[in-house]
């Protein structure tokens, strides 16, 4: 079985049966450390929604929603922006239906659909990816003696192995030579950037990307499993773990004609937006909590955690302006 469907298949079950995010499941999200982080990001459409000129309708799309979490913070800190909610319609993409009952009761008045393309068309969208296309699967395509092989997982002995094979058809292998010993793309994160373009482009809007991964075009195997916040085999437990791999966003959006800004590092991206003077007034307004608050600030922001790591990008239609939260050159 090709890499790739393995990770869909696992995946997809994954995400139907098990309870991943928070303390009690396999990873914790930034919306989960601080609730900072999803105001900014609501602060951020708002802030983007304005300038580029109120619409007077506009889609706020959530990719991969999770429990809701981001979301329901981000309308709850743009409540006294005037217009911006008699405007918003809220839609998520999200195909499990355990996590969808979550999603509805923190966001109710939300839409949900099974991929992007069902969204409704004709309006314009502001759209957010946090830790989305880390989790879709990925080819990898190894170079041997006899030329590039793609990886697989196999059977051996009563149990699951990774393997080699021949590139197939319709494997989107490197068509050269080259020195580097693995090279990782995503055919469905190109294909759902693509709707996402055609869509912007058709009627204008912005797509925010926030996950883990490489400002530029890296080589190496970056896939991983996750369990209970410790490091798992990916192939011991099939559809009881998290894979997810680095996501390479020199490719995402490529050749789009959408403006593109970024990639920044999520700390970067946060401190622009003012995470350090909300911590503060959070930490005034609730002093026995300041030391959780500035550890969960830092633990975003800073270099060491999640910080550098962790990237920010966005794209943006011709005719709406930039958005905040990014600086002169693209990746600081």
């Amino acid at each position: 079985m090709p890499l790739a469907e393995y990770m869909a298949r696992c995946n997809q079950h994954y995400y139907a049966t098990q309870n991943p995010f928070g303390i009690d499941g396999d990873f914790i999200t930034a919306p989960d450390i601080s609730q900072c982080f999803s105001e900014l990001v609501g602060l951020w459409c708002a802030d983007l929604w304005l300038r580029a000129g109120a619409p007077q309708s506009f889609q706020l799309i959530e990719l991969g929603p999770g429990r809701g979490t981001l979301m329901a913070d981000a309308l709850r800190a743009t409540k006294m922006m005037s217009g911006f909610h008699d405007a918003v319609q809220v839609h998520m993409v999200e195909t499990s239906l355990k996590l969808r009952d979550a999603q509805a009761a923190a966001v109710p008045q939300a839409h949900w659909h099974n991929a992007i393309d069902a969204v409704p068309d004709g309006l314009p969208s502001i759209i957010i990816a946090n830790e989305f296309f880390d989790a879709l699967p990925i080819e990898q395509n190894v170079i041997t003696e006899a030329g590039w092989m793609q990886r697989a997982v196999g059977l051996e002995d009563e149990k699951l192995t990774l393997t080699l094979s021949p590139c197939g058809k319709g494997m989107s292998c490197p068509s050269r030579y080259s020195e580097r010993e693995t090279y990782e793309s995503s055919p469905i994160s190109q294909s759902i950037a693509a709707s996402i373009a055609s869509r912007l482009a058709s009627n204008g809007g912005a797509c925010l990307v926030i996950d883990y991964g490489y400002a530029e075009l890296a080589v190496g195997d970056t896939l991983q499993a996750v369990s209970r916040h410790a490091y798992a085999d990916i192939l011991a437990e099939p559809g009881t773990v998290d894979l997810t791999a680095h996501v390479d966003f020199s490719a995402l959006f490529a050749g789009s004609p959408l403006t593109r800004y970024g990639p920044a590092t999520q700390g970067s991206f946060l401190r622009r937006l003012g995470i350090d003077a909300r911590t503060a007034a959070l930490c005034r307004a609730n002093p026995d909590k300041a030391e959780t608050l500035m550890a969960a600030t830092a633990r975003l922001t800073n270099p060491d955690q999640m910080g550098q790591m962790f990237k920010v990008m966005a794209v943006v239609s011709h005719d709406w302006p930039q958005p905040g939260g990014f600086g002169k050159t693209d990746y600081e």
